[in-house]
């Protein structure tokens, strides 16, 4: 049996032949001999579909091979790709680079093996080399044709018409439809020529490297990116399949993801004849591991996925390459297979290092004649961080341009590298991306890991950027670059169109030194008083307000329309009423705008009239006023909506399809009641200004007036809001929950929801438990498409007792929870857990037995329980067999959101109240704030909105979805110590495990109210604490 153990053991590097790739050696060793003998010819298939034939002796590993197409090519980053060719059992198996060729390939005249990518980054900004990319978006292509690369009709449209670009430039419709005549680049392509066409249209003067970064941009989101297929069944013989990504292992029911096993999550992989076993690390609430079986065709077929899987665990996840293990000396256990090359790490690192020299090479397809790599001139070694940003001031080199102080690089069919034909040359800026999820953005919508988080930050540690050929670039104030006349959709969808992430501020922290020195001169020229920075909150949460409105008025609006799903009564209860709203917000956030405008002018300084907005903010409130007809549908509308999608299959598809957009970045319902919360927040930040204003200042009186105003509108919509709100969690909960029918009823309030274990038979279990006013549910999260959460059993509160119970069963943090019925044990994850469930369940206990009576049951699937207490307290009412059963579950379901507050809290292990998240509605902040990593240099500036215990980053605040979030409950928040040497002013800290964030605010009062907004997700307190805490502490 051969297994593999995760350590990320250091070990000595592997010798090899030296060549224009990267050196396998350490320092002071030289390369072994290549072996002398016969020589053998292979054919080698590229990937533009050439053959090339290649001699190497028969002796010789793998690895000369695979060094000799990398020579030939040029290729620096030769570790992401592969050999691969069918076995004498027609198995289609990789390259072993330390085995004898001949001992792999037996019949080399009659084998064409296959030069492939094999390792898939999560991110292709990882990959630094035009050539690489290049050789990537050829394997997108082959892929695609394939059938391979599945997706929906607009991704495969938007696929192609980059490809398009790239091979014949820019959009003529004519030689359009000429080209796709004649080339294939998907099965059924003639029903989309039109919408290939329509998008090449967008892609004027886009060069062909800048097309494969599209391409590639686009093509990393798809779930099937990157993923080959291996047939296999479960325990149960369901027919499945299992891959291996960047990522772990994942599970399949045809072209469908329905599991995931990510590598923090695995302790061990081994096979056993034809079984495939994984042993995950067993769960932090239970003392049993548990061990996945899978069954193969045969024992050939389970080895030959055991060896990729631990090849990509060892070059995704280890720094270095594994040490081989000692040869026994009698007898040998398991498999002696290991990784043979560099990691991920050390490729990333080895081109940081600028061991490298950029070269040209032709496209074979491509009729435009644009094939430089934009290369700079190294700098001196003492001057990089006072040139870096030196590069970018000047126009970017354009087709064959020359690179400053090097020499025209001539074209030729076979280019090779000779120092006499072009310099040495290296990325002007060196750009680092954090440490973090490895998750490619096909999880945006992907299940959060209990170890790993929602942040779509790629990782490895540090990694320089390219930048792309004839692509303009400036440097702005904050020292990122922004690209011009480059066109990115990441959503898949032509009407959105972005600046491509070349050089994105989220995911690659560039340490440009001037942006801590133009923030200083910013700080010193804008206004200190504390009123300025008050209105400054109003206009950037403002921004993002009308960016909501415009999630209703633009984006939703544009998808009703283009089906005919929703009845026109619905239509006019919505739309209508919040276009007034967009239009009067968009003219307020204007004049606050210019009033900022005055107030920070150097000329107008000394003019005080200028130095206030209380004058501004009760003109607009007043305004406001004939507007509160459309607000007060707004309760009507989502009810509207709600009973709608319950009778309208097309309209719930819609509208589930709508949520999984990234405009959508929130639940669609809570859209709907956001100009409702809006007005608490004027109303908040009018009782700060009144509060800092002395009585005689000349804001003051306006001021107070405005807020006398807006509390009038609050009052007499706060009942509704209240309603609205629990309204809307109910429905969102019941996206999350399979199982229950009529969760929704008339008189049901929402308290409370979290993770707690319950002790059963086989020990502690993590349940996710919901409470409500007049029932306790628990489920089990089912391993799923849809990711919801099972329901397992409900508790009636109408006459049940809660005790604490520690030394009865010796589990820490242990309440009994007795039913008329049934009773449970479960635990808390700490003592402050266990006194908020404690306190909130004795709470819904009391409002239960002030009702009526019991309530009528309301889950389906729920099976009495005869029981005595004493037997349930420890026998859990489902059996193992209807978990595992979850976990096999290959029922078609529909996508669902695998980030939700819901699983949030189950990763977290904690739990969130619904006076959370009425607090959570209070709290909403926008602003640009500095980011820094733990282990990088330079701050980013990043547009941030934190709303819904989140925080969402943006590029600039003119996006129109957020390109990462950070969820961030279960997250510590503290000021550095002096032993982090963070030397500036207004800097907090996020941590979280070994996840650490710097930020820092512009400003005392920006520093303050951060603090105040994040403190409420990170530390959710009782009941008690947060409703005195919200009457005392307010500015």
């Amino acid at each position: 049996m051969g297994e593999i153990e995760q350590r990320p053991t250091p070990g000595s590097r592997l010798g090899a032949p030296e060549n224009s790739g990267i050196s396998t050696l350490e320092r002071g060793q030289k390369p072994p001999q290549t072996p002398s003998g016969k020589l053998m010819s292979i054919k080698i298939q590229m990937l533009d579909d050439t053959q090339e034939a290649f001699e190497v002796p028969q002796r010789a590993p793998g690895k000369v091979l695979l060094d000799a197409v990398c020579n030939h090519l040029n290729l620096v980053e030769g570790d992401y790709f592969g050999l691969e060719f069918p076995d004498h059992r027609k198995i289609t198996v990789w390259l072993d680079l330390l085995k004898p060729i001949v001992k792999q390939i037996r019949r080399p005249k009659h084998v064409v093996v296959r030069f492939v990518v094999k390792f898939f980054p999560p991110d292709h900004t990882q990959l630094q080399e035009e050539l690489t990319r290049y050789l990537f978006a050829l394997q997108v292509k082959q892929d695609l044709a394939q059938g391979r690369l599945t997706c929906n009709d607009t991704s495969a449209a938007l696929l192609i018409s980059h490809i398009v670009q790239s091979e014949i430039g820019d959009f003529d419709e004519a030689s359009d439809r000429e080209h796709l005549a004649k080339n294939k680049y998907i099965p059924q392509q003639d029903a989309l020529e039109d919408k290939i066409v329509e998008f090449h249209h967008d892609h004027i003067g886009q060069t062909p490297a800048e097309s494969d970064f599209q391409l590639l941009e686009i093509a990393r989101r798809l779930e099937m990116y990157g993923i080959r297929l291996h047939p296999a069944k479960d325990r149960e013989g369901t027919k499945i399949n299992l891959a291996v990504a960047n990522t772990g292992i994942l599970v399949f029911q045809g072209f469908t993801k329905i599991n995931a096993f990510n590598w923090a999550k695995v302790r061990k992989l081994s096979f056993k004849r034809k079984r495939f076993l994984i042993k995950l690390r067993p769960d932090a609430n239970s003392s049993y591991q548990d061990t996945l079986e899978f069954l193969m065709a045969s024992r050939d077929f389970c080895k030959s996925f055991w060896k990729i899987c631990v090849e990509h665990h060892a070059f995704f996840r280890l720094f270095e390459e594994p040490k081989p293990k000692p040869k026994p000396v009698l007898f040998s256990r398991g498999s002696s297979f290991r990784f043979s090359g560099r990691t991920q790490k050390q490729v990333l690192d080895y081109v940081r290092e600028g061991g490298h020299k950029k070269v040209q090479f032709e496209r074979k397809h491509s009729k435009i004649h644009s094939i430089r790599s934009l290369a700079m001139q190294p700098t001196e070694p003492n001057s990089e961080v006072s040139k870096q940003a030196q590069p970018s001031a000047s126009p970017a080199l354009g087709k064959g341009a020359e690179s400053p102080g090097g020499q025209r690089c001539p074209r030729g069919k076979e280019p090779r590298v000779s120092s006499g034909e072009c310099g040495q040359h290296q990325s002007p800026a060196v750009q680092r991306s954090p440490v973090g999820n490895k998750e490619a953005d096909a999880a945006m919508t992907a299940t959060t890991e209990t170890e790993e988080e929602v942040v779509k930050d790629r990782t490895q540690q540090s990694k320089p950027q390219p930048l792309q050929p004839s692509t303009e670039l400036s440097i702005n104030s904050q020292g990122g670059a922004v690209p011009t006349n480059v066109i990115l959709s990441p959503n898949l969808s032509p009407d959105t169109k972005q600046a491509s992430p070349l050089v994105s501020p989220l995911l690659n922290d560039q340490p440009c030194p001037r942006t801590d020195d133009e923030e200083e001169g910013r700080r010193k020229r804008f206004p200190t008083d504390k009123a300025y920075f008050i209105a400054k909150e109003v206009a950037t949460t403002e921004r993002t307000y009308l960016k909501d409105l415009e999630v209703i008025t633009s984006w939703f609006q544009s998808a009703v329309s283009k089906e005919d799903t929703m009845p026109e009564t619905l239509k006019s209860l919505i739309f209508p009423n919040f276009e007034p709203l967009h239009k009067f917000h968009t003219n307020f956030l204007k004049e606050i705008e210019q009033r900022l405008a005055l107030w920070e002018g150097r000329s107008n300084a000394h003019i005080r009239d200028y130095q206030r907005i209380g004058d501004v903010m009760l003109r607009n409130i007043q305004a406001m006023k004939q507007l509160a007809a459309h607000l007060w549908k707004h309760s009507e509308a989502l009810e509207a909506l709600e009973t709608s999608i319950r009778s309208s299959r097309r309209l719930e598809n819609l509208c589930r399809d709508f949520e999984l957009q990234k405009v959508c970045y929130l639940p669609l319902n809570t859209f709907l009641l956001r100009p409702l919360h809006r007005l608490m927040h004027y109303k908040q930040v009018l009782e700060r200004l009144c509060k800092h204003h002395p009585p005689n200042h000349a804001d003051f009186r306006d001021c107070r007036a405005a807020l006398a105003e807006i509390t009038e509108m609050v009052a007499q919509l706060h009942g509704t809001m209240i309603k609205m709100e629990n309204f809307q969690k109910l429905h969102e909960l019941k996206k999350d929950l399979i199982g229950i029918d009529n969760l929704v009823i008339p008189g049901r309030e929402f308290i409370r929801l979290g993770s707690l274990s319950k002790l059963s038979g086989k020990g502690l279990q993590q349940r996710m438990f919901f409470l409500f006013n007049d029932v306790l549910l628990y489920t089990s999260r089912g391993l799923t498409i849809s990711n919801q959460f099972k329901v397992h059993g409900q508790l009636p509160l109408y006459g049940m007792t809660i005790q604490e119970s520690e030394e009865e069963w010796g589990v820490p943090h242990c309440l009994t929870l007795r039913g008329q019925r049934q009773s449970i044990v479960v635990a808390a994850s700490s003592r402050s857990e266990m006194e908020k469930w404690v306190e909130d369940i004795q709470m819904a206990i009391d409002l239960a037995e002030k009702s009526s009576g019991p309530t009528p049951e309301f889950v389906a699937s729920s099976p009495p329980d005869n029981k005595s207490p004493d037997e349930a307290a420890v026998a859990d009412q489902e059996s193992e067999d209807d978990l595992s059963a979850s976990r096999t579950s290959l029922e078609r379901q529909a996508p669902h959101r695998g980030n939700t507050m819901v699983h949030v809290c189950w990763h977290r292990n904690t739990s969130v109240s619904m006076v959370d998240f009425s607090v959570a509605v209070e709290n909403q902040l926008s602003g640009n704030l500095l980011r820094k990593f733990k282990n990088s240099n330079g701050w980013q500036k990043l547009w941030v909105v934190f709303t819904n215990f989140c925080l969402f980053f943006y590029k600039s605040h003119q996006d129109n979805h957020p390109l990462a979030s950070l969820p961030l409950l279960g997250y510590s928040l503290t000021i550095p110590s002096e032993s982090e040497e963070i030397h500036k002013d207004y800097v907090f800290k996020l941590h979280f495990k070994s996840h650490v964030y710097y930020f820092r605010a512009e400003s005392e009062y920006t520093f303050e109210r951060w603090m105040e907004v994040i403190r409420s997700a990170t530390s959710s307190a009782s009941r008690a604490h947060i409703l005195s805490h919200k009457e005392s502490h307010v500015y």
